[in-house]
């Protein structure tokens, strides 16, 4: 089976692997983490496969105005533009990055601590 084949959330965007969708249009899909850290806590995926950041060619980053233009609508939608939310890429292994198909982590409906300290 194939790296594509293979990967979950090319599974989730094909409908194979259910999953509670918060948006969706033609190049972004975006739904639930099963292991939120937030009461606000989703994922922001193209649909097209890009294993990291790291991978998307120049020639198609703007692939990542479309991930924050989706993200900028949730949070409205949501209600924590106002107050704030974090949102977070990992990239490769090193940088924590566990399912390998480009996505950001939106998170927010609480006070986000951790090593984080605003920079």
């Amino acid at each position: 089976m194939s790296e594509l084949e293979n990967c979950l959330f090319c599974k989730i965007v094909k409908g194979l692997i259910p999953s509670q969708k918060v948006y969706e249009d033609e190049k972004i899909l975006a739904f639930k983490d099963i292991s939120a850290q937030a009461p606000i806590h989703y994922l922001f995926i193209p649909k097209k496969h890009y294993q990291s950041l790291a991978d998307v060619p120049l020639s198609e980053m703007s692939i990542m105005t479309e991930l924050f233009t989706a993200m900028r609508k949730v949070a409205d939608q949501e209600g924590v533009s106002v107050g704030g939310f974090r949102n977070v890429i990992n990239t490769r292994k090193q940088g924590g990055q566990t399912v390998d198909h480009l996505h950001v982590h939106l998170l927010g409906g609480r006070l986000m601590g951790g090593d984080m300290t605003g920079a």
